[in-house]
């Protein structure tokens, strides 16, 4: 069969449960994820144009990505390393060095967009 509905709906329930988990135990992904939410009230506020609300959704999903996907590579060094090799804090300190690259160049990115926008109210 080319799509199993049931597999397909068991797929969708782990990925929200993962969600879920790194709502509740992650400060980051909860201010990332607030924030996202009223960047996007203000960008349908001021009517951002399609390409303009485009990369902001583009901005936000990455950094949100980004995000979790330093919480899996914190959780694979606890697992392989726990807190005892100095490369695991470095690595760790480079996973969320990453997320805070991204985010510094979404506001940025986002100001430029934005700034035009607020300036005509």
């Amino acid at each position: 069969m080319f799509f199993n509905f049931k597999r397909a709906t068991k797929s969708f329930v782990y990925a929200f449960r993962g969600l879920r988990s790194v709502w509740k135990k992650e400060q980051n992904f909860r201010f990332h994820s607030v924030a996202a939410i009223l960047i996007l009230i203000l960008a349908v506020f001021l009517k951002l144009e399609k390409t303009d609300f485009a990369i902001i959704l583009l901005l936000i999903g990455v950094v949100l990505i980004l995000e979790l996907v330093n919480t899996v590579f914190e959780r694979l060094i606890d697992i392989l390393k726990p807190r005892i090799h100095e490369y695991s804090k470095e690595i760790k300190n480079i996973s969320s060095a990453i997320v805070l690259t991204a985010a510094i160049f979404s506001v940025i990115i986002g100001t430029i967009i934005f700034l035009p926008y607020i300036c005509h109210l």
